[in-house]
């Protein structure tokens, strides 16, 4: 029988958090305090409906972080829970030293929404992270090669692999991360070092491989909108042209698309896809299974078959009921035409945001794509001074206000809206008129 969710009255709610952040202290890693967003003020939420989540209290909040983008159709979906059940009531686990149908009839429906030509194959793991370590084997497997380009403020992940390739300090070790990663600049169109323009950031990358590499590579991974780094889309043309010189110097090309993939930009499915330019590997997770831990690392047969040389095993890859529940994501999206509601809610949002740009010179740059977008606080908008202290309490005030929004950023100072994909317009104006509120009282 399940547990029935105990509410802490709201005047007992600070003795409740404390006593929870007590236990949690004594029996867990205090590794875990270095990302929490409230630090001071610990958020405990006991549960999830729709684009909702609920306190110890019963206070509801609008989700804007979709749980780190790992909540797409949102919390509680009446067909995820029924086909992660089923299977579950089935068998909870097979192991990939045996068949099971689930993970087999997830890959076919996922490659079936792969741009044509390629011939695509399926290989799941558990975590975003976990894939890029394998999509980065895979690379050096393939071509032979061993250094890897990625981008200044890439986020990749935090395992010892994924960390070489992720590029800001305060995700980095002072020990030595995995070696073989060069990071190009990124070409940042908002306070890039080279301005609103593409073909420098195109020289950089080519200097880059000529100097700090033999030449060589194995590939160039690249995200379609850095999530982490601060929500900063890839300009036009520029992922194109990376990945044509990724491949002359004899390279795979690598869409790491953990955040931007599922059609949470809206316009096109995968985010690569709005550029112009096929990968030779993509990366999944998150969103990919509502919540459930899965991902997967999609390439070119000849890539897989390479990598197949050597012996790759995981002991959760492909449990039957992440994959029931990451083929309800797909089901979802198409039966209820999610993508295309991105792309609306998306579009409201950021006109929105624009117009609140207007009336408040905090708000120094809106950017991204459908429920993709992020909000670049600065102190003066000539100079760009990251306004670090003013977003702090412009987030508090939205806590207050009903609203969890988290600032992800190298100087972290750029609210990430990521919201469930089943938000709705009525919640994207109060979102907005909340915002508002809470600017004007700086």
């Amino acid at each position: 029988m399940q547990k029935a969710v105990t509410l802490a009255p709201a005047n007992d709610a600070t003795a409740f958090i404390s006593n929870l952040a007590q236990r949690r202290a004594r029996c867990m890693s205090a590794s875990l305090g270095t990302t929490m967003i409230y630090p001071h003020q610990p958020l405990t939420l006991v549960r999830g409906q729709g684009q909702y989540v609920f306190d110890e209290t019963g206070k509801r909040y609008l989700d804007c972080t979709a749980q780190n983008l790992c909540i797409s159709l949102g919390f509680a979906h009446p067909v995820t829970v029924a086909m992660a059940g089923e299977q579950m009531q089935l068998m909870q686990h097979c192991t990939s030293l045996f068949f099971n149908e689930q993970p087999i009839l997830y890959a076919e429906e996922l490659l079936a929404r792969m741009p044509k030509g390629p011939d695509w194959v399926v290989q799941l793991v558990n975590s975003g992270s976990e894939a890029i370590d394998l999509a980065y084997m895979m690379a050096r497997a393939h071509t032979g090669y061993f250094e890897l380009v990625s981008l200044r403020n890439a986020y990749h992940g935090l395992q010892f692999g994924a960390s070489g390739s992720t590029a800001f300090s305060y995700n980095r070790w002072s020990s030595a991360a995995m070696q073989g990663f060069v990071h190009a600049m990124h070409p940042d169109q908002y306070k890039g070092a080279f301005g609103a323009v593409l073909e420098p950031y195109l020289s950089e990358l080519r200097r880059s491989i000529f100097s700090s590499t033999c030449g060589r590579i194995a590939g160039m991974i690249i995200e379609p909108i850095q999530g982490s780094g601060g929500v900063v889309p890839m300009p036009p043309g520029y992922m194109r042209e990376a990945f044509k010189i990724t491949r002359e110097a004899g390279g795979l090309c690598i869409s790491d698309e953990v955040q931007t993939g599922f059609g949470r930009l809206g316009s096109h499915y995968w985010g690569f896809e709005a550029h112009d330019a096929i990968p030779d590997i993509v990366v999944l997770g998150k969103g990919m299974g509502n919540g459930f831990p899965i991902a997967a690392v999609v390439c070119r047969r000849d890539i897989a078959e390479s990598f197949a040389k050597v012996r790759f095993f995981n002991t959760y890859a492909g449990n039957p009921v992440a994959s029931a529940a990451a083929r309800s994501v797909l089901k979802v999206i198409d039966d209820e035409g999610l993508q295309a509601h991105a792309l609306s809610c998306g579009e409201r949002l950021l006109t929105g945001l624009r117009k609140l740009q207007g009336r408040h010179a905090l708000i120094g740059d809106v950017r991204g794509a459908g429920l993709m977008l992020g909000i670049e606080m600065v102190r003066d908008r000539s100079t760009r001074e990251p306004a670090v202290d003013e977003g702090e309490r412009v987030m508090a005030r939205m806590r207050d206000a009903g609203f969890i929004m988290v600032k992800g950023s190298p100087t972290r100072n750029t609210f990430r809206l990521n919201p469930p994909m089943c938000i709705t317009l009525d919640d994207i104006d109060a979102l907005l008129d909340a915002f508002d509120r809470a600017l004007a009282a700086e």
